[in-house]
């Protein structure tokens, strides 16, 4: 059981942090009165934390950061929700790994199916692995594998090559197919102000600014709005 909102980034262009996406967010923990926050893929915890809480204070979600409890993997089984932020995906999931948090996430989220949310990085996590971030690996987690809640990778933050640009290192495309020259698993390229919203075993694309699916040997395919289920 799946009930996932994977959110390609927290911030977009012209509007507050997590506001381009908040009816989504407000539809997705209907019922739910707090939230567990995860805030390992920055620096400053406690500040990201402040910065979520008043993101989500308009629709009335309390914000209970990880960091600050004294026994994490409690703090995870005892959540009604989960959101884990954006920032740089190799220290987020070294975290996750040192303080012995994958399998008790994967058990709520995936066992007793509460809510999950993830941004960026944390959209990262719900993937078989990493693979597909867009960061550097400024630390070295013990393994690639992240949360596997879905059975294909995301690119988030994804960019268009521009035509006009004079920039001569590798467009987005040519570093998915790179990927592909390795690996087989689907990689859907989300673009900024979109998101997913997975139930069971239902996906669908939400936002403006659609994505882009990536197969090995295949022409990427443009995708709008709509049902993704068959990658689920």
């Amino acid at each position: 059981m799946r009930n996932l909102l994977l959110i390609s980034s927290s911030r977009v262009h012209g509007t507050e942090f997590l506001e381009h996406c908040r009816d989504a967010i407000a539809e997705h923990l209907a019922g739910c009165q707090s939230l567990l926050f995860v805030p390992y893929a920055l620096q400053d915890h406690q500040k990201y934390a402040g910065l979520v809480a008043s993101a989500l204070a308009p629709i009335g979600i309390e914000v209970n950061s990880i960091h600050t409890a004294t026994d994490v993997r409690a703090s995870v089984q005892q959540a009604e929700a989960i959101f884990i932020g954006g920032g740089n995906t190799f220290r987020l999931l070294k975290t996750i790994y040192d303080l012995q948090l994958r399998e008790p996430l994967r058990e709520a989220v995936q066992g007793r199916s509460k809510p999950y949310m993830g941004s960026s990085a944390g959209t990262n996590m719900a993937c078989p692995t990493i693979r597909t971030s867009n960061d550097m690996p400024i630390v070295e987690p013990p393994s690639f594998e992240a949360l596997d809640f879905i059975p294909f990778q995301i690119n988030p933050h994804f960019i268009d090559a521009d035509p006009n640009s004079t920039h001569k290192g590798e467009t987005r495309e040519q570093r998915i197919a790179e990927f592909h020259e390795e690996n087989s698993t689907p990689v859907l390229g989300l673009r900024e102000g979109s998101w997913l919203k997975v139930q069971n075993d239902q996906c669908t694309l939400h936002g403006k600014t659609g994505a882009k699916l990536f197969l090995p040997n295949t022409n990427p395919a443009e995708l709008k709005s709509g049902d993704l289920s068959h990658l689920i």
